[in-house]
């Protein structure tokens, strides 16, 4: 989770010495750019969500920002709604998909067992739930080490099919239907698990208490989002990987320069009717009583997730296309640090969080605007741009990712620069 002309040209999987005995991680000189520079806008604009989510958890947001709301504020959610909601999300899923994807391709060309992905993705996963128990609740990292064994499982399928399986998956209607069915033959009630919590115990809570009820209320918490991380985010998530994985498996990767470049009128069309709807669905259908009926209003909100995520790969290319005709070149790189240490900062956003927001920091928990939030998350993603910079000046990895890499291949890599 988780510079130049084009990368891609002189990538080669075949380079890596396939006589090699060791398995060793891919290293800094062999990373493609453009990758990290998507991950680092991926992780601002995830930062620029979650904040929110951070300064005021899901059953206390309607009534916190309803009651908050300025002109400002609307302003902001509306620019929330049209550019970052379920945009950035999906980038990371995808990039994470073509990670995977990567690594089997460099496996299979080594003639190496591929079972350490699975290994990996198993580290990957405690991981992520010691984030969700330490940190945050809403982390996806485990979700993605889940969905990532699927990934190695259907990575032998050819690219073709991996992209029918995306589409099937992206489009799919009746996740709510299966959830909902499968919930109560289970005898699974997500409002039982706060049901001693209303907004005020809550806010206290987490403004003020002491960090075991925040625990106790964070592993609550998750347990009743457990449908909208099974529901909502995993399908986008799982699509995005799969997308990412036919992208490798098809060799596009290889030659994204092209690509990129020949699409150019598919993603301004992607972009225009996309951005149409998103319009129209957040202006206008909210008036009309054909939005608010129980028969159609899944139908409009599933063609919005959907058109989110399709932003996003418009985004996606937007910013390689800038990257390939060699425009902002130097504002982009800025990214590329912040890519690097994906796994790293995202961990550490959540830490900023805990401190800003909790009772052991400066307990500002429903204390900020739309508004503030924003710049807050964009001043503190500045400074991690900085950090990262300073930080890969002497590290060749971030300090999460050189543990997952240290633990995935049983050995102890030296960290400092040469």
């Amino acid at each position: 989770m988780y510079d130049q002309k084009s990368p891609f040209l002189n990538y080669n999987p075949h380079k890596f010495n396939m006589k090699s005995p060791n398995l060793n991680p891919v290293t800094p000189d062999t990373r493609i750019e453009i990758l990290d520079i998507w991950r680092g806008v991926a992780v601002f604009g995830i930062f620029v969500v979650n904040i929110e989510i951070m300064n005021a958890v899901f059953m206390n947001q309607d009534m916190y920002y309803d009651q908050s709301a300025g002109r400002f504020d609307t302003l902001i959610q509306r620019i929330l709604q049209l550019f970052f909601y379920t945009k950035f999300f999906p980038i990371f899923s995808l990039l994470f998909g073509m990670g995977i994807a990567m690594q089997l391709e460099k496996l299979k060309h080594r003639k190496k067992n591929s079972l350490f992905m699975l290994k990996r993705m198993l580290i990957l996963f405690v991981i992520g739930m010691l984030h969700v128990l330490v940190l945050w609740g809403g982390d996806v990292i485990h979700l993605y080490a889940i969905l990532g064994i699927f990934i190695y499982f259907l990575y032998q399928l050819n690219s073709k099919c991996l992209l029918l399986l995306c589409l099937f998956i992206l489009v799919f209607p009746l996740y709510d239907l299966i959830a909902e069915y499968m919930f109560s033959r289970i005898n699974y009630s997500p409002e039982r698990f706060l049901e001693k919590y209303n907004f005020e115990t809550v806010t206290k809570i987490l403004r003020n208490g002491s960090y075991k009820q925040a625990l106790t209320f964070r592993i609550l918490e998750y347990c009743a989002n457990l449908p909208v991380l099974l529901v909502f985010l995993a399908p986008i998530a799982f699509s995005m990987m799969l997308l990412g994985a036919a992208f490798v498996k098809s060799g596009k990767l290889l030659r994204l320069k092209d690509f990129i470049l020949k699409n150019k009128n598919a993603f301004i069309w992607l972009f225009t009717i996309t951005t149409i709807y998103r319009i129209i669905f957040l202006f206008i259908l909210p008036n009309f009583d054909l939005y608010k009926g129980d028969f159609f209003n899944p139908i409009w909100l599933k063609l919005m997730v959907i058109c989110d995520t399709l932003f996003g790969l418009f985004y996606m290319w937007f910013i390689a296309w800038l990257w390939f005709t060699g425009k902002l070149t130097g504002f982009l790189k800025r990214f590329q640090p912040v890519g690097k240490m994906a796994l790293s900062n995202y961990i550490f956003q959540s830490l900023i969080g805990v401190l800003i927001f909790s009772g052991i920091g400066f307990s500002m928990y429903q204390k900020m605007s739309l508004l503030q939030c924003f710049i807050t998350a964009t001043v503190l993603f500045i400074l991690q741009v900085v950090l990262s910079q300073l930080w890969l000046q002497y590290f060749k990895f971030g300090p999460l990712e050189w543990c997952w890499r240290c633990l995935s291949y049983g050995k102890l890599f030296s960290i400092k620069k040469d």
